[in-house]
């Protein structure tokens, strides 16, 4: 059982880094691909929806690492109270990035072109930013799903179960 755990959190903390790391490569190499990625991938909105993205993407890797260490060391899976105080931290600073997205998007909406490239990445963004700090949107195997479908609807994740404790 341990090592099923240990595994699936190993997983989860190099995927996601994997994520956060190839994103910012492959966007660098797209950008001299074509002339009219330029607009899109280079302008402050376009930059500001993809760094609020990566800054959760690397949360998520830095969380399921804690909780892959943890499990490793025999360690209950809980996160520490300092751990648990950054964790807060970022999800403030989070909803501080997502609210100054807002107006962003109006302008997107109103004055600039690239609004539906903007709303695919701020909208990854609040997925993200939802599916770690409020209700569990992931579920990747079938064992996951079948779970998914006998709890009859979606779960708290465990990192706001966490951050509700204490």
């Amino acid at each position: 059982m341990k090592e099923k755990a240990q595994k699936k959190l190993f997983g989860l903390w190099t995927g996601e880094l994997a994520a956060a790391i190839l994103f910012p490569i492959l966007w660098l190499l797209y950008i001299p691909t074509f002339k009219w990625s330029n607009h899109y991938l280079t302008t402050f909105p376009h930059l500001l929806a993809f760094c609020i993205l990566e800054f959760i993407l690397f949360q998520g890797s830095f969380y399921w690492y804690l909780k892959w260490k943890q499990v490793k060391q025999g360690k209950s899976s809980t996160l520490t109270n300092k751990q648990l105080t950054s964790f807060r931290f970022f999800k403030i600073s989070n909803l501080v990035l997502l609210v100054i997205g807002i107006p962003v998007l109006v302008y997107q909406a109103t004055f600039s072109k690239g609004l539906y490239w903007y709303l695919f990445l701020y909208g990854f963004a609040i997925i993200e930013y939802i599916n770690y700090y409020h209700i569990r949107l992931s579920y990747m195997s079938v064992e996951e799903i079948r779970e998914f479908n006998r709890q009859k609807g979606f779960r708290r994740s465990i990192l706001a179960r966490e951050l509700g404790k204490k």
